[in-house]
This record gives structure tokens, sequence and C-alpha cells, in this order.
């Protein structure tokens, strides 16, 4: 029994608010030494963690999280988000319902520029909350759109979720062609699993809208007009919105056309973002002449590709050589100029810590989650979940409703990434050999993980608000305010099983 006593003894140190790398490093090390010690255990596993961790670290997939965390964190600290807010706030909100609608519309922009759920809540708990408060919404109400908006980033591409998940499910379904003796094996790409999560993900949006606007036009006092809400011209609202649409187009543009691995793409990301903020901290038109040429740039290589070293070069390819040249000189001094307007404005020390912080907090857990379920294998945890899922009543949809109930449960407790790599390599593979497609199921496991970050006590979301929150907001209205936005999760969830194309259609049209 060792293996569900690992479990139990994971979720206390979790919950004992001991730093979660380290709770999860040292229960697995404590119950590998207890099995050794009880004769259950053989310790010379230990000598594959070493090969683990180099293989996490120098996992291509993973190299990108810390681009997108930094793209995230410079759109966050450019006050783009700021607005964002303001200006889709005085755009809808003469309207019943329309700030409330705005603040989704602003979240699920922002989630596909960003993919940061922390900088997303926070921004608008700050901005968005105190305005929908003073308009007359409740504070439960109120503290549930702005929770749940923000963590649209979880699932509409690019987010961190879905690069860890696209690496948890790829080996999960090689693992699982291996156990069907193929030796031809197909693997999930990032860029897949983004074009699987990004039509779910705006039915979520709509979702939540729909709501809204229901409850508007049924409970009108409950999501009042704001009353002294501006107009707005399209020159304003172009402005804004720009920017971060030309940022998604691309960042996922680039993936879902093939044309960029997903590293290079957050690449691309992280130095649009850069562009962006430098042309709000100064004059804009050098740091704007600095991305146009960029973007020129990457049209004529992939137009008419340079190659000087041939034998057979022309006048012609000289002339394109040194215009390329040129934009390259263009290009790096809007760079340069950007970069030196966010040092001096004390940006660039800021985003620099925060993204070394968030990116080892992600790396930690995931290097010692990967301990810990080296150590809960040896211990027959892997042989005791298989057993349970072929055994449960109604066949591979049973297995997969109990699992998604499990996965529901833990999000009460563990965060996403503690989920990702400790309970899914154990899982997938099963579900997989009962017949599930690996696209469809990563992208009900993306929703049902998105839901961690609302559900109390640990959701991240709450977390985020609680600490934005103007202070007559309290813990308790928080709570009850993403009750009824947890069960609208579950109806994304319920429409994409039951309508799997809403998953599977675009990434197998692409791919």
């Amino acid at each position: 029994m060792l293996d569900l006593l690992m479990f139990a003894g994971l979720m206390v140190a979790i919950l004992s608010g001991f730093p979660a790398a380290f709770a999860i490093g040292g229960v697995a090390m404590l119950f590998a030494l207890l099995g050794a010690a009880l004769g259950v255990f053989d310790l010379s596993l230990l000598g594959a963690l070493g090969q683990r961790v180099f293989g996490i670290l120098t996992n291509g997939v993973l190299i990108a999280i810390p681009l997108f965390v930094f793209m995230g964190i410079v759109l966050e600290k450019s006050r783009i988000a700021e607005d964002l807010l303001t200006t889709m706030g005085r755009l809808f909100g003469k309207r019943a319902g329309g700030l409330g609608v705005s603040v989704v519309f602003v979240g699920a922009l922002l989630a596909a520029s960003t993919g940061i759920v922390g900088a997303t809540v926070v921004a608008m708990g700050l901005i968005a909350l105190p305005a929908m408060l003073k308009a007359g919404y409740s504070a439960p109400l109120g503290a549930g759109i702005v929770a749940t908006s923000g963590t649209l980033g979880q699932i509409i591409p690019p987010s961190t979720l879905l690069i860890i998940l696209s690496d948890v499910m790829s080996n999960a379904y090689q693992q699982a062609q291996y156990a069907e003796g193929k030796f031809t094996i197909d693997t999930i790409s990032v860029g897949e699993t983004f074009a699987a999560a990004l039509v779910p993900g705006l039915v979520l949006v709509g979702i939540y809208i729909l709501y809204l606007v229901g409850r508007a036009l049924w409970r009108p006092q409950d999501l009042p007009p704001v009353a002294d809400a501006g107009g707005v011209t399209a020159r304003e609202v172009a402005l804004v919105i720009a920017p971060p649409v030309a940022l998604i187009l691309a960042v996922l543009g680039s993936i879902l056309g093939g044309v960029a691995t997903p590293s290079e793409a957050a690449s691309v990301g992280a130095v649009g973002a850069v562009f962006m903020a430098g042309a709000r901290l100064g004059r804009a038109a050098p740091v704007l002449w600095g991305a146009a040429a960029f973007v020129v740039l990457a049209v004529l290589a992939v137009l008419r590709p340079i190659r000087l070293q041939r034998g057979d070069t022309d006048s012609v390819d000289m002339l394109f050589a040194a215009a390329a040249g040129a934009l390259v000189v263009v290009g790096t001094i809007g760079l340069v100029l950007a970069l030196w307007r966010l040092l001096r404005g004390g940006l660039l020390k800021a985003v620099a810590t925060q993204t070394m912080t968030v990116t080892a907090m992600i790396f930690a857990t995931i290097i010692t989650a990967s301990m810990f379920s080296l150590v809960l294998v040896g211990l027959g945890g892997e042989d005791r979940i298989e057993a349970l899922l072929t055994s449960m009543p109604g066949g591979p949809f049973g297995a997969l409703a109990f699992s998604m109930a499990i996965i529901f449960v833990l999000g009460f407790f563990l965060d996403f990434v503690e989920i990702s790599v400790i309970l899914l390599p154990l899982v997938v593979p099963v579900l997989i050999l009962m017949g599930h497609d690996p696209t469809w199921l990563a992208v009900l496991i993306a929703i049902n993980l998105q839901t961690s970050f609302l559900t109390p006590p640990f959701g991240f979301s709450l977390f985020y608000l609680r600490g934005a929150a103007p202070p007559e907001v309290t813990t308790g209205d928080i709570y009850r305010g993403v009750a009824p936005f947890i069960g609208l999760q579950a109806v994304g969830i319920a429409l994409v099983w039951a309508l799997p194309w809403l998953a599977t259609a675009l990434p197998g049209w692409l791919y």
C-alpha cells in the first residue's frame, strides 16, 4: 500500500505550506528509503534520475516556456492590459452586462497574447473589478468574472499548460504505441495541441459571454450599465487591439502554419513584446521601424532565400542580400533602442527577475515530479492504476470519466504542473490503449486542469485575485463568485466530450 500512502503523504506535505517542489522531492525520497527498508523498492531505480533531469533540461519543447513567460511579463509590465481593459470598458460599458463581457473579451485577448494567468488576473483585479463594483455589480459576480477570465490563459494558446501537456501527452502516446508493438511511432507536437485547444478555448469564451448576456437579460440589476462610460472612437479601439492581435498572429500563425517551431515562435513573441513595450516608453517611430524591418526580412526570407555560398549567385541575389543586410541593421537598432528604454525605465530587471522566478518554479516542479513518478512506478503504482482503470464499469468511457473526476478532485489541492507530470504519465497511456484519441484527450484534460485554478482552497486565480482585490471583496465573495463559472467549465468539458470534432477538426486539417 506504499504507493497509495505516497499520494496521501504528498497531499499532507503540500497542505503544510512547504514549497511544492521540495515537498514533492522530499516525499519521493522518504518513500524510496521506506520502500527499500521494507524490501519493496529497488534503490538502483534512482540511477535513472540523472538521465531524466538531463532530458527535461534539454527538452526542445520545454525550452519555449521561459520565452513565453518573458513575453507575458513584458506585456503585463508595459501596461498594455490596462489600456485594453479601459478602452473595452468604454466601448461596451453603456449596455447592461457590457462591462462583464468586455472583461471576458480582454481576458481572451490577453490569454492569446500572454498566456500568463497571474498577470491577467492581477491586472483585471486592479482595474476592472473596482470599475464593476462602482457600476453596481455584486462583489461575488465581479470577482467570478475576473478570476474566470484570467484562467483563459491556460486553455487558449500559447500557454505553459499546453506546452507541458503536449510533452506529457506525446510521451504517453509513444508509450502506448510501444505497448501495442508498433515500431513506427507517431508523436503529438505542440502545434497540434495548440490547434486542438484553440476552438474549445473560444467555445469557453462564448459560453461565458452567453451566460453574462443571458443573466443581464434575465436580471439586469445584476449587471447594470456603466453610467459614466465615455465614448470611444474606432481609432482608439484599433490602436489598443492591433498590437496584441499582431503578436497573436505572429506567434500562433507561425506555429500553426508550420513556419516555426514553438521555441522559435516563442522567441518571435518575446522580441515582439519588447518592441511593443519599447514603443510605449518613448517616441514610437524608431522602434516601429525596427519591428517593420524584421517583418519584411521574414517575408523576404520566405519568398526568396538568399544563399551567397552557391556558385550560381548573380547580381539580383547580391541585391537582395544587401537589402536583407540593411533590414537586419534597422531591425537591430530598433530592438536595441527598445531594450535600452526598458532598462532605463527599470522594467528590464523586473521582467528578467520574474521570468527567472517563474521558470525556476516550473522546472523545479517538473524535475521533482519526475523523481516522484519514478519512485511511484517502482512501488507498483503504475500497475495499480492500470488495473483500476481497466476494471472500471462502463469500459473506456467509464475509465475516462473516473480519470477526469480524479483530476478534478486533485485540482482542489495540487496545481496543474504537479498533476500533469505526476498523475498523467500513469493514467494517459492506459486511456490511449483503450482507444481514446490522444489529441481529444489532451483538450479534455486541459479544460479540467484549467478548472483547478478556480477550485478552492488552493486555486491560483483565487490567490492572485485575493491579493489584488479591493478590501471590501472578501475571500467568501471570491469563492461564491467562481462557483457558477466552475459549472460553466463542466459544460465546456461536456461539449468537447459530446462533439470531439471541436478538438480534432483544426489539427486534422492543418497537420
